[in-house]
């Protein structure tokens, strides 16, 4: 079967919360919680999230997965319908690269590696610039998308009943679905590796710092000369809290509660909290 890839390997996402030791048992990660600053960067946010998602379910053959692919890429669709996303990831990975070329005279700095990430970005607004402004057109344009994803609106609305060519396709042989999928992933891929190439170079440019919260509570005063796109916070993956995260780019605060179930609203901790804060610049 042929699937959607990363760029790099560097920028792939987990998608699950473990990793695999040599021993072969699996191994909890920290979690970390994302909170954009921006507009940009949610759209960015958004994008990562949902190709992350197609491309987990790109990889079974069950049909139910295929259905579960072809909506995460409508919604990818629907994200790329408003503004212009291309232009600001061209932006952005013109701005990156500026940064970088700004390392190049200074001392102790990795010159292979340096060459190595402006090569990456450079490869990947070359395929973006000659995607063409109307990349997304074919996919856009395309009926068999586009019926799916008017009755996507209505609760139930894909049933094999509503959908019955849907249907057919979805029961024709999994390298079939699995080829031509892998077409329309191909085609919003130049947009998509260059956000996770950008969304990498974002939280590796950061320094993470231990910090606690007093009372549950932490407040964040940004850098107005150097503005903060994105927070996270890291706690250990067997704690029972989660982070309420709001603010803008001038400053924001982070509230902590603990999990009490489903059936239940979370309570506020009004003990001392400690956790990793990264602050993305």
């Amino acid at each position: 079967m042929v699937y959607p890839r990363a760029a790099l390997d560097h920028n792939r996402r987990m998608s699950f919360n473990i990793e695999a030791n040599p021993e072969g048992l699996a191994e909890l990660l920290p979690i970390a919680y994302e909170q954009p600053l921006n507009e940009r960067m949610r759209t960015f946010l958004r994008l990562e999230f949902l190709y992350t998602q197609a491309s987990f379910h790109a990889e079974s053959d069950n049909p139910w997965s295929t259905r579960a692919a072809v909506a995460s890429l409508l919604e990818i669709l629907a994200i790329t319908a408003r503004g212009d996303a291309r232009n600001d990831v061209l932006k952005e990975l013109e701005r990156q690269s500026a940064m970088l070329k700004e390392f190049q005279t200074r001392p102790g700095v990795d010159a292979g590696r340096l060459r190595s990430l402006l090569s990456n970005i450079n490869r990947l607004r070359s395929d973006l610039n000659s995607a063409g402004g109307n990349f997304m057109a074919p996919l856009r344009d395309c009926e068999f998308l586009s019926a799916i994803k008017h009755r996507s609106a209505i609760p139930g609305g894909t049933c094999d009943f509503d959908l019955p060519d849907y249907s057919y396709w979805l029961h024709r042989p999994a390298e079939v679905r699995a080829a031509e999928f892998s077409t329309w992933m191909t085609t919003i891929r130049p947009l998509c590796d260059a956000i996770a190439e950008l969304l990498w170079l974002t939280r590796e440019n950061a320094r993470p710092k231990q910090e606690k919260a007093v009372g549950g509570v932490y407040q964040i005063q940004f850098d107005k000369e150097n503005p903060c796109q994105l927070v996270r916070i890291t706690l250990d993956p067997d704690s029972d809290l989660f982070p309420e995260i709001s603010g803008s780019q001038h400053r924001c605060t982070v509230r902590f509660l603990r999990w009490s179930g489903t059936h239940q609203r979370p309570i506020h901790v009004e003990s001392d909290v400690p956790f990793v804060l990264t602050c993305c610049a």
